[in-house]
């Protein structure tokens, strides 16, 4: 916990003794960490909806194969 502490304290530190360029420059850096880490939540809940649809579309049609294969000779439709 004391390391934190003082971990944070010379971030504090470092930081008032900081330019105002290199603060911009950080600033900068965070926003655009941020804007990566966003858009990479994107990707992934869009791929996850996209695996989910792929996923009940295989569902679906290995339902349909499994009904198909049980229907009786009755069922079955004429040629």
């Amino acid at each position: 916990m004391r390391i934190a502490l003082f971990a944070a304290a010379a971030a504090a530190l470092t930081l008032a003794a900081c330019s105002q360029q290199t603060e911009e420059n950080a600033a900068a850096t965070a926003d655009s960490a941020g804007e990566t880490v966003a858009s990479a939540a994107q990707d992934t809940a869009a791929n996850a909806d996209a695996a989910a649809d792929n996923a009940a579309a295989a569902t679906n049609e290995a339902a349909e194969n499994v009904d198909a294969s049980i229907q009786t000779p009755a069922e079955t439709p004429a040629h």
